[in-house]
């Protein structure tokens, strides 16, 4: 019996900073270490890592490779969403390391969904026509070997990072000042951002939903975890829009392509990623095709010394650590 452990962890804008600036990445570095070392990961999905220049090379993921280093994933190979073959993005790139083969690899951004139009309604001044709603991130998507723990045995892991619920920006409606930040001049201004917000992550959340179909599609017993920050909780629409359950699609032929969230296992109180407000909140999520919960062992939400991440914007000071709790599960095979 061979196990496999496989996490999901949004570092929270993981990157290099000025000596002078706090945190420091070797203080963010010292107390998130001891976080990936307790995964034991065997397949790890990161989310808002971002890259590093230096003069001459390609930008590269240096700050994430100094956070693995000493732990089980030092030297492992890191896949990442790119803008071109040589380099990865300055920003929040979506990672998946791992020691084991990964036999192909993709990266979609409205490759399976039209990018979506809109006119918006109170910009200054107001759209003539409709223009594309751009969707920051692409999806992640690699199939890896684990013939070791079964033989000829794929994975698929989908990793993703869907758009916040912050708004999107609409022209002329937003004004930045000292003391307050970004000031709304109207409410419904606000509200269309938000919209905005929804439709992007509705169209990440579809990409994803229609890539689990076509890969189900060329093999109806492949074996699919998406794993990643959804940015909505298990009762919103892009994470049922990407489960597929029966009692959405009053359909009992697609019951073999219903994805099952692990976080289902886990305690109630336990289960929660992120605290915003003095309340928990699960937006991180792994959810499996069914076939997996045949090998499932349990899941782990490593979320005790969560801060409120509504308090790190009180101040200028941020906390070393991430806003989001990571989470592992455990899969038995052979």
């Amino acid at each position: 019996m061979t196990q496999i452990r496989i996490a999901t962890f949004n570092l929270e804008n993981f990157d290099e900073t000025l000596p002078t600036a706090h945190p420091t990445l070797g203080g963010r570095i010292d107390l998130m270490k001891p976080q990936i070392q307790r995964l034991r990961a065997d397949i790890a999905c990161f989310q808002e890592v971002h890259g590093q220049e230096r003069p001459g090379q390609p930008r590269d993921l240096l700050a994430l490779k100094e956070l693995l280093a000493g732990t089980n994933l030092d030297g492992a190979p890191l896949v990442s969403t790119k803008p071109q073959e040589e380099a990865v993005f300055k920003l929040r790139n979506l990672v998946i390391a791992t020691h084991l083969p990964v036999l192909k690899h993709q990266q979609l951004k409205n490759d399976l969904v039209n990018e979506p139009r809109y006119q918006r309604l109170t910009a200054s001044p107001p759209d003539a026509q409709p223009v594309a709603i751009g969707i920051e991130r692409p999806v992640l998507h690699a199939q890896i070997d684990i013939g070791h723990a079964e033989p000829g045995a794929v994975l698929h892991v989908i990793t993703v990072h869907l758009k916040s619920k912050h708004p999107s920006d609409i022209p002329g409606r937003v004004v930045s000042t000292p003391k307050r930040g970004d000031v709304w001049l109207t409410a419904d201004s606000w509200a269309e951002g938000s919209f905005l917000s929804s439709m992007k992550r509705m169209s990440q959340a579809l990409e994803v939903r229609r890539l689990i179909d076509q890969i189900l599609d060329e093999d109806e017993d492949a074996r699919i975890i998406v794993a990643g920050d959804f940015n909505a909780e298990p009762e919103e629409v892009p994470v049922l829009a990407i489960c597929g359950n029966i009692e959405d699609t009053n359909n009992r032929e697609l019951a073999t392509r219903v994805l099952v969230p692990l976080a289902n296992t886990v305690p109630r109180e336990a289960r929660y990623t992120l605290f915003h407000h003095g309340r928990g909140q699960m937006i991180d999520h792994m959810l499996v095709t069914r076939n997996l919960l045949a090998h499932y062992r349990g899941s782990e939400i490593h979320n005790e010394i969560l801060h409120d991440d509504s308090l790190a914007f009180a101040t200028d000071d941020k906390f070393p650590e991430s806003d989001h709790a990571p989470v592992v599960a455990t899969f038995d095979f052979g």
